[in-house]
């Protein structure tokens, strides 16, 4: 891994690789979402704002200041600095604030729906008490969909630095209280020293209650995290899962039991898992048949969002509006949408891509 640090994390546009206007195209697009972290989608002026209101944090209440804060020396110093935002969710007010304007972002980015990953231990364990963090995501969700036409659902997600203590109480939150939004149950934090099969009897447990298995494996190691994932904690989708084209047959095996991956090229950039864009394996997980699924994961402390990752994925891959759309689709497929729901979000992304540009076509941008 390289020692210096990138720049700011700016990922580059794909232009308008079909030469009729892509980025517009793009924007546009009524999206699905299945890699995005709560804390990690906090805006500049809501980190600054929460920054304010508790004062003494390392993280700088100067949204002009926070590029620098959020400029990475590789993934320790990611998880270093993602702790300190995560130290500024202090109170149920805290957290309904951010889970609300979080959708916000979203709909002015024609994001329809996401599956947000949540990790309810580290607001819970800074004194926050469980009940109300719960009353307070679920209120920020059903406004979210009323006021925004955003549809969260939840990935209650253990952090594994924390160790089997983090997992003993996520697993506890999330069967015990289940939510309404709750969909799915994951595995976050550094892989590196925190292997996946010590999570089991918690997977095990949350997959009994009916929550879907949604680790991260293989981004800053190689393919036997994805492996143990898959054999051991049961995943039905794989975050990140960088390190798969580095094993033939685990790209085989995740083709042919159509698992999807939840890709985020920036992300793997600004942490350095990945060398440059040029470099990244998304072509390698795609001419292999994988399912694979476009992703932000910690938006603005990566200068990106769902919109960028959607144009450096059409430049990677090649795509035109058609293809652009099909990706789109993709995450809708991968999506824990029930039947009708999927159906309905495919048919606006078909809708939308017939008519753009015709000046009688498309569908109306989410509420904001």
């Amino acid at each position: 891994m390289p020692e210096t640090a990138p720049g700011p994390a700016t990922a580059p546009h794909a232009g308008t690789a079909d030469g009729t206007g892509l980025d517009a195209f793009v924007a546009g697009l009524p999206k699905a979402e299945l890699h995005v972290h709560h804390v990690g989608s906090a805006s500049p002026r809501i980190v600054a704002e929460l920054a304010a209101r508790h004062p003494g944090s390392k993280v700088p209440a100067d949204p002009a200041a926070l590029a620098e804060f959020f400029t990475f020396r590789d993934f320790a110093h990611f998880i270093e600095v993602y702790l300190s935002v995560v130290d500024l969710i202090r109170d149920a007010e805290d957290v309904r604030l951010l889970t609300f304007e979080v959708a916000r972002d979203m709909a002015r980015q024609n994001i329809r729906y996401a599956e947000l990953t949540v990790t309810p231990y580290s607001s819970t364990r800074r004194g926050i008490p469980e009940q109300a963090f719960m009353e307070a995501i679920e209120d920020a969700r059903k406004a979210a969909e009323a006021e925004l036409g955003v549809q969260l659902r939840w990935c209650f997600d253990i952090p594994g630095e924390a160790g089997l203590a983090s997992a003993e109480e996520t697993a506890h939150l999330a069967v015990d209280l289940a939510p309404e939004g709750l969909v799915s149950f994951g595995l976050g934090g550094p892989e590196i020293g925190v292997p996946r099969p010590q999570f089991k009897p918690y997977f095990d447990r949350a997959r009994a209650a009916g929550l879907h298995s949604v680790p991260h494996a293989g981004e800053a190691t190689g393919p036997q995290t994805i492996w143990d994932a898959l054999n051991v904690l049961g995943a039905e989708r794989i975050g990140h899962g960088t390190s798969a084209p580095q094993d033939p047959r685990l790209l085989e095996h995740l083709a042919e039991h159509a698992v999807p991956l939840e890709v985020c090229p920036t992300s793997n950039i600004a942490t350095r898992v990945v060398p440059s864009l040029e470099e990244h394996p998304i072509r390698a997980m795609v001419d292999a048949g994988v399912l694979v699924t476009v992703n932000s994961d910690d938006p603005p402390m990566f200068g990106t969002d769902l919109n960028t990752e959607y144009a450096v994925a059409a430049r990677l891959l090649g795509l035109d509006r058609a293809g652009v759309a099909e990706l789109a689709k993709n995450a809708v497929r991968a999506s824990f949408l029930d039947s009708a729901g999927k159906a309905r979000l495919s048919a606006e992304i078909d809708a939308y891509a017939a008519g753009f540009g015709t000046g009688h076509g498309g569908v109306p941008a989410a509420r904001s």
